[in-house]
């Protein structure tokens, strides 16, 4: 499964018309597509929020209905933090306020190494018997609370409201106070970092606070050997997907320089993919680049983001094809994410599969239209990924 996080998208007319997908060079998608069949998936069931936890669970052949109880749990299983039945974790954003506008819900993608630094900061004078922050990677980290009496809290995506105002979308519900105290602290301790001074005397964008949202208790799967008797691995960037990966025992292969954006190390993931299917029935294989360019509102960057997993990843991936025969090839994005608003929308997701014993159906491309135009419609991810695994399409 090679997952282009965030891809789908609508028509925009700087596009003649296209969507960033349709418009971008993607031969080796479309091969895909020509070799085998397109359809339309709904990968976010109604009622939920079209985040990647929901979505990147959903498609690998979990329900979220009833295995979805937060972001940060799954990165916690990632990072190798069991929670007590008593704790909640948090994800915990590096972010760019500025006059009470969501400048950047990044901090200008702040490279790890800095961002470890200002966690350790956080460590060391905001940590307590209760809270406690946890490193992870660029943004992306966690706080763990001990605890925290709220269980009807609601919190949102700091980059669903890119360039917003940014308080109507504070944390609200019980508890809210404790959350409240602890990003003033935060920011206290962000106004006099030496990494902030470093970085505002390179032109580099400032981390000004936390944004703490995702919550959630501990979480566990029955793993995919236990309901299909499958061996594989997951490759991301991200500790998302590989606390999904975690939770669905499989194996988690770190490739060194993968970044979650553009110019990541498509060939360390790429051999990595390869390693694993010398040995294993299955590879989860995601890249976050194009969601990433999304949320920037960028569509330039969006095209490259598509056009550098085409050739990248799925060039690749479909050269595998020499060595296993039998080998199934899908192609998708997790969910929608929008240039014209900067986040995810619930809309269905194009996918394209080849191999084994799949037939082809006379698709020509792999896009939104292709796949509207397709009779294939799939309700679930869950769906998908059974009939994946069973080749019957």
């Amino acid at each position: 499964m090679l997952i282009g996080d965030g891809m789908a998208d609508v028509p925009i007319a700087k596009l003649d018309g296209k969507t960033p997908l349709a418009f971008a060079k993607t031969p080796n998608m479309d091969k895909i597509a020509e070799l085998g069949v397109v359809g339309q998936l709904q990968s976010v069931p109604d009622g939920f929020e079209p985040g990647s936890d929901v979505a990147n669970m959903s498609l690998m052949g979990y329900d979220p209905r009833i295995y979805f109880s937060g972001r940060a749990p799954i990165e916690a299983a990632s990072m190798g933090i069991t929670l007590d039945d008593d704790e909640i974790a948090f994800r915990c954003n590096l972010v760019h306020l500025d006059n009470k506008i969501m400048r950047d819900y990044s901090a200008g993608h702040i490279e790890t190494a800095d961002s470890i630094r200002i966690i350790s900061e956080f460590q060391k004078k905001l940590n307590s018997d209760t809270i406690k922050f946890y490193p992870g990677t660029s943004y992306r980290h966690l706080v763990v609370i001990k605890g925290f009496p709220g269980e009807c809290l609601k919190t949102r995506p700091p980059h669903d409201i890119s360039d917003q105002p940014f308080s109507p979308h504070l944390p609200t519900g019980v508890g809210v106070d404790i959350l409240t105290e602890l990003s003033r602290n935060a920011h206290e301790v962000l106004r006099q970092s030496p990494v902030n001074t470093e970085r505002r005397e390179k032109g580099k964008t400032t981390v000004t606070d936390i944004w703490l949202w995702g919550q959630g208790r501990q979480v566990a799967f029955p793993t995919l050997k236990e309901r299909y008797g499958l061996k594989g691995s997951v490759i991301s960037a991200v500790d998302l997907v590989r606390g999904l990966g975690v939770l669905a025992g499989l194996n988690v292969r770190i490739v060194d320089g993968a970044t979650g954006y553009l110019g990541t190390n498509y060939a360390g993931k790429t051999a990595a993919a390869k390693e694993a299917l010398a040995n294993e029935d299955f590879v989860y294989l995601h890249v976050e680049a194009p969601d990433e360019t999304s949320h920037e509102g960028d569509v330039e960057k969006k095209i490259q983001a598509i056009e550098e997993f085409d050739t990248h990843i799925v060039k690749e991936i479909l050269k595998l094809r020499e060595i296993h025969k039998d080998l199934r090839i899908l192609v998708l994005p997790d969910h929608a994410t929008l240039i014209s608003t900067k986040t995810h929308h619930a809309m269905p997701i194009p996918y394209a599969v080849c191999g084994g014993n799949i037939k082809a159906d006379n698709s020509v491309s792999y896009s939104e239209e292709s796949a509207a135009m397709s009779n294939r419609k799939l309700h679930t991810g869950v769906e998908l990924f059974n009939i994946l695994v069973k080749g019957d399409f």
